[in-house]
């Protein structure tokens, strides 16, 4: 297993790199002014004007479209390749994916069009988000119903002659209050008798069609997210659009929702993991200039801790999103199902905690913004409630794998309960992932033949159990009895009892190692 980038990618991450130094890092302050001068002048949704002298630097420098693979304009890349350089992006996730034209929705929004536009509606939308003219947004959550379970959605779109007309409300519909969003993706309903998840649909709705009305912007913890264009609720009130602006065909909007979302989450979670770094960055350099008891905060016990464990967190997370990248490059994104929701659950938990220790490394600084890491918290935060528990996603690793010693058998376990009414989804089996040795699972023992063979005595025979527990159960209390009689006539204990029945670890042979001794 070669944990290389390789060529190609090292070469960008360079490139990128430097812009960031060059670039990016000095506009922060620059950005975030210019979006305090458009606030106070009443038109917070509009983009800082110091937007467009990077994108086009970053277009010059041949930092466009990164995320795009599969199309001419793109850069080619695979999920592996496109991870690293998504991370280093989210050193400043409010500058940098905006200015290489990689800033969700439009990107999960131009994968869409690219994989299942017709050539029409490429060349009159996806062209334009490719060149970064215009900005876009997906409406598919709503208001009224649990929309993380998509088969909920009630919006309608109702085929009327030539056109579809659509009926409903959305909300968390991201970038729509910004004006220079020209173009909604609408999920809805066309024909609610069919499967379950062949009821919904997708199409192209332009963002001033008689019917589409832009209701408020929502905030987050407060936050407007004025800069990336806000959170919209939209209400269309029989919208009427031509039917040529149906993606893909009647009944295929769940497909391609699922098709959309797992590069999607890629990008998340490592720019999520960029935002980590970044939080870890400040909180070294800020414990080294400050003194607290008499020493620097960097030789305080629990800060080094803390650093320490940001440290493996940060590292652990990389590699399972990294891993995830490389399964749907090879087994596309169905087979990357599981990965795809344990990094949903993952990253931001680790994110957060990260976050929320440099925050208290900074003091009262860190909760204010007068420190760059009190603009960071609302990034892990967020996607924490909207996409974990609520979503149902953190039971899908689980009903999947079921832990340690459980591997997935996709499928395996379904077959089986319809075959025989019995068995169940996590098969429990010697590996808990496809990339890890076999090892004894703890519920089944070796048999006595195979224990032979690796050195092992018989699992749980009174013969081989007797000797062992001997010298524990002599152990246990000065002077216990050691027959079953006198145990019984010296009345013990309920936690000896209790503790009778197990032998120590040492001599339980499923917990031994593969080497003897």
């Amino acid at each position: 297993m070669d944990f290389a980038y390789d060529d190609r990618t090292r070469e960008l991450c360079e490139k990128l790199l430097d812009f960031m130094n060059s670039h990016v890092y000095p506009a922060e302050p620059v950005f975030a002014e210019q979006a305090q001068q458009l606030a106070r002048s009443g038109n917070p949704w509009q983009r800082p004007g110091v937007l467009a002298g990077l994108k086009s630097e970053a277009r010059k420098r041949g930092l466009w479209n990164l995320f795009l693979a599969g199309h001419p304009e793109g850069a080619g890349l695979t999920n592996l390749q496109y991870a690293p350089l998504a991370e280093i992006t989210g050193h400043s996730p409010a500058i940098a994916p905006q200015a290489l034209n990689c800033a969700a929705p439009d990107s999960g929004n131009m994968e869409l069009l690219a994989e299942f536009g017709t050539p029409e509606q490429k060349e009159r939308w996806l062209r334009p988000l490719l060149d970064g003219e215009i900005r876009s947004a997906f409406c598919m959550t709503e208001p009224d119903v649990a929309s993380s379970d998509a088969t909920n959605i009630s919006t309608r779109i109702e085929r009327s002659g030539d056109e579809y007309v659509i009926t409903g409300r959305k909300w968390w519909s991201s970038g729509a209050m910004d004006s220079v969003c020209q173009i909604l993706i609408v999920m809805g309903k066309t024909e609610p008798q069919a499967h379950r998840h062949r009821q919904q649909s997708m199409i192209l709705v332009p963002r001033d069609t008689p019917g589409v009305t832009i209701r408020r912007g929502i905030t987050v913890f407060g936050y407007d997210d004025a800069t990336h264009g806000g959170h919209a609720e939209v209400e269309f009130s029989g919208v009427r659009v031509p039917a040529a602006n149906l993606i893909g065909g009647e009944g295929d909007g769940f497909a391609i929702a699922q098709a959309r979302l797992g590069p999607g989450r890629i990008h998340h979670c490592m720019r999520m993991i960029g935002a980590a770094e970044r939080a870890l960055e400040l909180m070294c350099r800020r414990v080294s200039q400050r003194t607290a008891f008499g020493r620097p905060l960097a030789e305080q016990g629990v800060i080094q801790d803390w650093i320490a464990e940001s440290r493996i967190r940060i590292e652990a997370a990389r590699l399972l999103v990294l891993k995830t990248a490389w399964l749907m490059d090879t087994v596309g994104n169905k087979g990357a199902h599981t990965e795809i929701q344990a990094i949903k659950v993952l990253t931001p938990a680790t994110a957060e905690w990260v976050i929320d220790k440099a925050i208290q490394a900074h003091g009262g600084g860190g909760v204010s913004h007068a420190q760059a890491v009190a603009g960071t918290p609302r990034t892990a935060a967020l996607p924490r409630p909207r996409q974990r528990r609520a979503a149902g996603h953190g039971q899908c690793p689980a009903r999947a794998r079921g832990g340690p010693g459980i591997t997935p058998a996709r499928g395996a376990g379904r077959q089986e309960q319809q075959q025989t009414g019995k068995g169940n989804r996590c098969h429990r089996t010697h590996s808990g992932s496809p990339l890890l040795p076999a090892r004894p699972a703890a519920s089944a023992p070796p048999p006595p033949a195979a224990s032979a063979a690796m050195g092992w005595p018989s699992p749980c025979s009174t013969s081989t159990l007797q000797p062992a527990l001997a010298p524990w159960r002599a152990s246990a209390k000065p002077g216990a009895p050691q027959s079953p009689s006198a145990r019984t006539s010296a009345r013990p204990t309920r936690w000896r009892r209790r503790w009778a029945r197990w032998p120590p670890i040492s001599a339980r042979p499923w917990c031994w190692s593969t080497t003897p001794g």
